[in-house]
């Protein structure tokens, strides 16, 4: 059988050939960048490779790059390791503010430290999901530690204010941390211009492979406190051997992302406009969750009325991959806490569904997709009796 047209780019992408390639190579003899022989000698370099080209693609120096299993660990070192320093003595600040619409491994962290005292406030966002810089502003004051807000929504795809966002939280000598999993590799991000503190990435959101991440850590930022404890690798902040051809893959995607970014962008752009075009020219009036606000290139959430998304998803599965909210909390019947921030019902949340396009789709892909999903729909609504009329 073919392969499904792939289009559920928020919940990973495809390996890039150029990341495989190297990742193979590195897998070819061991690789320890901690033993002291020649082979050691060829893993340390690979990993510094790989350090160098994520630092590059984020504006960083290679030193404020710590390597992780993921952007979950990198936010929860971020939000948990600086709560810890701050305990430690390092602060007498106990409020720490994340965005409504912030994927759960930055919330959870979060909300876990309630039980130590910390205050949790949440920053609300207008019904397109862009965060309420006013809001934000009133919860800000000289009791927060910091203030997390990510670049681009899982879920939506849409673009947050983050310069304004380090504005609001340099006016109380607040901390900020950004999770960039979604955005890095896509849009341009520069630490150094946006003056921020903090910074998760992760390695499969754009092109890498799964299993590896980073954070960043401004130079003269606090360093959070390690997590782990086992070892003295990456200063002992996150201990243990450093998997070698995950980073090496890792710092490949990322050099391929600087190289193609602005190409990526306009593909990406382009496509997602001929879906929307070809959706609405098969009578299926999608509307866009996001209005008229910029999103990432290639991003849509759509909704089509009286079309449940699951249940779409599902039926075009063998042909078209799509996805409903968030696939880390995939399996929960339960409604979007994005979609709800944004002010979507529970019903009217059941009826969206994302794409996010990616470099190797084609026109041909936006077409046959379209076409699919515009006969799913159509036996849908058959099926359960729903009028066609909009």
């Amino acid at each position: 059988m073919k392969d499904p047209i792939y289009l559920d780019g928020f919940s990973t992408m495809p390996l890039a050939p150029e990341a495989q390639e190297i990742m193979l190579e590195v897998w070819r003899q061991p690789s320890n960048a901690g033993s002291p022989h020649r082979l050691g000698e060829r893993a340390a370099a690979f990993v510094a490779d790989g350090r160098a080209a994520v630092a590059a693609l984020i504006g960083a120096s290679p030193s404020e790059v710590y390597f992780t299993s993921g952007a979950t660990e990198a936010n929860n070192l971020a939000i948990l390791g600086l709560a810890r320093w701050a305990t430690d003595g390092g602060s007498a600040r106990r409020r720490i503010i994340v965005s409504s619409v912030e994927h759960k491994a930055v919330s959870e962290p979060a909300e876990a430290l309630r039980a130590q005292g910390f205050d949790i406030a949440y920053a609300p966002v207008d019904g397109n999901g862009v965060v309420d810089l006013a809001g934000l502003a009133e919860l800000a004051n000289d009791e927060t530690l910091l203030i997390s807000v990510m670049a681009a929504n899982n879920e939506t795809g849409v673009l947050q204010p983050i310069d304004e966002v380090v504005k609001i939280g340099r006016r109380s000598g607040t901390l900020v941390h950004c999770d960039a999993a979604q955005a890095a590799g896509k849009i341009p991000i520069s630490v150094t211009e946006l003056d921020i503190d903090y910074l998760s990435l992760s390695a499969h959101k754009l092109y890498g492979p799964c299993g590896v991440g980073a954070l960043y850590i401004a130079a003269a930022a606090p360093r959070p406190k390690a997590q782990v404890f086992g070892g003295g690798q990456q200063n002992a902040l996150r201990p243990g051997t450093e998997p070698t051809a995950l980073i090496a893959g890792f710092g490949a995607a990322a050099q391929v992302a600087m190289d193609r970014m602005e190409a990526d962008a306009a593909h990406g752009r382009d496509l997602s406009d001929k879906f929307r075009q070809m959706l609405s020219e098969a009578g299926l009036q999608p509307e866009i969750t996001t209005g008229n606000r910029s999103v990432l290139p290639g991003a849509l959430s759509i909704y089509l009325r009286n079309v449940d998304a699951d249940e779409l998803v599902l039926s075009v599965s063998s042909r078209v991959s799509l996805s409903t909210g968030s696939a880390c909390s995939s399996g929960q019947v339960v409604t979007s806490h994005v979609l709800a921030s944004m002010g979507f019902s529970q019903e009217k949340s059941k009826e969206i569904f994302r794409v996010l396009f990616n470099r190797h789709n084609t026109v041909d892909d936006v077409l046959d997709a379209a076409a699919v999903v515009a006969k799913a729909v159509g036996r849908l609504k058959d099926r359960t009796g729903r009028s066609h009329q909009w």
